[in-house]
């Protein structure tokens, strides 16, 4: 008898207990400028210990807390100071994420079905460099680069341009053009690839900041028809005056100010990094500077971040402070103003406008070097090429007139 009233009430209770169960894989879109944007999103816990996370190709955008009560789920994700709050109601979840540009963008999803692939489908093989042109860059780009990686009809990539790149895009191949997404929490787009029987390839992007369409042309032809080249990113920003030092005097977060004449800097080789919390290039780059200040601090360097924010979070800089935790910030970081007032406070600066944008600044207090944005993991070789050559720049300038600037 007590057998029969303990598997009652396992029937009784399961309904609840699986409504309330969200762990698992889910197929998304996200709503973004009129267009539904796939993604995938995979959750685990349960009640009060709720994770989720995005993806951004191998790495993985994992929520810093989460809820689910009552068919109600709310996900944090600190370091853009953003949620995900949504109703989960028989397989089915629906809801909002945001701010993304001060706005919330609808967020719908079911279940994850496995589907088996198509056999039967013969893609063109389109893996490697292409330029993308007729861009419309308010930063002056003539042409962007477009980077893929295939294996039969799947595809990832990116889009890289002189501030950064999209974030890993994935999908495959199907009627006659590829389509892939990416959504990791930042810079949601949808990418259409339709390869022409000329060679190159129609390219429709719907992204953070509106739609493009643009032609893929392979590097050397375009170089043959002499079509405008991508912009350099060591060439892009440079200094009013390479014989004065580059000026900052600005508070950290404790109100302490600080600028470049301090002793801490002086001697030293001194990244000055224009960023910001907000930025999703910035999130791509801030790993990295972490990883070479840990290795080349005692050699010498200092990083300087001057970090641009929104009036609110100069008052109280909560994701600034979520954004340096997560990426184990230990460098100097300076809250440089709101964003609006960059461009008058950097008054070395000539032509910048890439968030975020590096200034490499030598034992003697001047600047050496510029680069404009920062291509993240998603840009393949393009991102080793420059991760090396950022390695090559501090390792050369630390080696110079040590025994001086002891």
């Amino acid at each position: 008898m007590k057998l029969r009233l303990f598997a009652a009430s396992v029937v009784l209770f399961a309904p609840a207990a699986w409504a309330q169960s969200v762990a698992g894989l889910w197929d998304a879109t996200i709503t973004y400028n009129d267009t539904d944007i796939p993604f995938k999103l995979e959750l685990s816990g349960s009640g009060a210990n709720v994770k989720g996370w995005f993806f951004n190709g191998d790495n993985r955008e994992v929520s810093n807390s989460g809820t689910i009560e009552n068919g109600s789920l709310v996900l944090s994700f600190d370091s853009y100071l953003a949620k995900l709050t949504a109703t989960v109601k028989d397989g089915v979840l629906d809801g909002e994420y945001g701010p993304m540009l001060k706005k919330m963008s609808h967020v719908h999803a079911v279940r994850a079905v496995g589907t088996k692939p198509e056999t039967n489908v013969k893609a063109p093989s389109i893996a490697g460099q292409w330029d993308l042109t007729g861009v419309s860059s308010s930063k002056g780009e003539k042409a962007w680069r477009l980077i893929l990686r295939q294996s039969g009809t799947d595809i990832s990539g990116a889009i890289l341009r002189v501030d950064g790149d999209t974030g890993t895009l994935t999908g495959s191949y199907k009627d006659g053009k590829f389509v892939l997404s990416h959504f990791s929490g930042a810079r949601p787009a949808l990418m259409i690839i339709q390869p022409e029987s000329d060679g190159t390839m129609e390219v429709k992007l719907s992204a953070l900041h509106g739609f493009s369409d643009m032609k893929a042309v392979r590097p050397e032809e375009a170089r043959a028809k002499g079509l405008p080249e991508p912009a350099d990113a060591d060439k892009h920003t440079t200094v009013k005056d390479p014989n004065q030092p580059f000026p900052f005097s600005f508070p950290d977060l404790n109100g302490k100010t600080v600028s470049n004449t301090d002793p801490q800097f002086r001697g030293k080789v001194v990244l000055i990094n224009i960023t910001g919390s907000w930025c999703p290039n910035c999130h791509d780059e801030a790993p990295f500077l972490a990883s070479l200040y840990d290795k080349y601090h005692k050699q010498g360097l200092e990083i300087v971040a001057l970090s641009f924010e929104e009036a609110d979070q100069l008052k109280n800089p909560t994701r600034l402070r979520a954004f340096m935790k997560e990426y184990g910030i230990k460098y100097t970081v300076l809250l440089g103003g709101e964003t609006e007032t960059a461009k008058e406070k950097l008054t070395q600066a000539v032509n910048w406008d890439a968030w975020p944008t590096t200034f490499f600044v030598g034992r003697d207090g001047l600047v050496r070097g510029a680069h404009a944005g920062f291509p993240g993991p998603a840009s393949g070789v393009l991102y080793k090429q420059a991760t090396g050559e950022f390695v090559t720049k501090v390792e050369k300038l630390l080696a110079e007139n040590q025994t001086s600037s002891k």
